[in-house]
């Protein structure tokens, strides 16, 4: 039986992303397991051309209180491009001041307390994502999975919607829309997250 406090990831993502709040037990620290975990998030250029980009290298943990937070860096930005991975992080996140967006939220762990391994578990929540030192809530679907040896797998049940300008995102787009020479680029984000943490 998981007897751990809940982790809960993105929440305000881009988003990120991603982004959530997540149920572990409070008797023991979580650490994220950054080599399984990733946040993704959809654009759409040209009205209709979607392209998939990820955040890698996550760190996060789950205290004993039960606050969960999620470190996202992101000059880790990866669009499979390394041309349009240098504007995103020069133009549109500015990571020479803003090297960092964060997630945080409030830990329940009641609902996972007689999780066995194989079960999951649905929660409504709201998460609080910092992004460009703005800080700005979002609210999440997740789905928790306790699985062997501890772990607990959390990932969004449907997206999270980031919308860019509630995160002075607006400039940078523009900016990567007239280098890049489209019509368009979409503010609005959808982002899932995969997050897998275990035992300290």
């Amino acid at each position: 039986m998981v007897k751990k406090a809940n982790c809960s990831p993105l929440g305000h993502l881009l988003a990120a992303a991603l982004l959530l709040s997540l149920p572990f037990a409070a008797s023991a620290d979580w650490i994220l397991d950054s080599s399984a975990s990733e946040i993704t998030f959809l654009t759409v250029k040209k009205r209709t051309v979607p392209e998939l980009n990820h955040f890698r290298d996550l760190q996060g943990s789950v205290n004993t209180k039960g606050w969960a937070s999620i470190s996202i860096p992101l000059d880790k930005v990866d669009t499979k491009i390394p041309v349009r991975d240098e504007r995103m992080r020069t133009l549109l996140f500015e990571t020479a001041k803003f090297s960092e967006a964060r997630i945080t939220a409030q830990v329940d762990a009641e609902k996972l307390e007689a999780l066995e391994p194989g079960e999951t578990t649905l929660f409504d929540t709201r998460i609080s994502l910092t992004l460009r030192d703005v800080k700005h809530e979002e609210d999440a679907r997740l789905q928790v999975t306790a699985l062997k040896g501890g772990r607990i797998l959390v990932s969004t049940v449907k997206p999270v919607v980031i919308n860019a300008s509630d995160y002075q995102l607006l400039d940078g787009l523009e900016k990567l829309r007239e280098i890049a020479g489209l019509d368009s680029i979409s503010p609005i984000v959808p982002v899932t997250v995969k997050l897998l943490f275990e035992e300290k």
